[in-house]
């Protein structure tokens, strides 16, 4: 009878062993990926900082008004180069 009782808290003292090993395992793989997840958390924070920042760059009107110029050949507008437009009459 000794020798069941005996077999039988092997088994389980197998089986918790085995359920330990898992259950550490899974930490692991769990953690691994928690690490991951916030190193690309971290990445997409400095991205959106860069990117707020370049908008901010890109947006100013004095920006926007150099590049008219520039790549547009755009010039304000003045009275003398002004031309109105009447519907009917010639």
């Amino acid at each position: 009878m000794s020798g069941r009782i005996s077999f039988f808290l092997t088994c389980i003292l197998v089986a918790c062993a085995l359920s330990v090993v898992n259950a550490h395992y899974q930490f692991r793989r769990l953690f691994i990926e928690l690490e991951r997840a916030q190193a690309q958390a971290r990445q997409l924070d400095i991205e959106w900082s860069q990117l707020q920042l370049d908008q901010s760059t890109l947006g100013k009107h004095s920006r926007i008004e150099f590049n008219a110029r520039r790549d547009l050949h755009m010039v304000p507008v003045s009275p003398a180069s002004t031309q109105y437009l009447t519907t009917g009459e010639k």
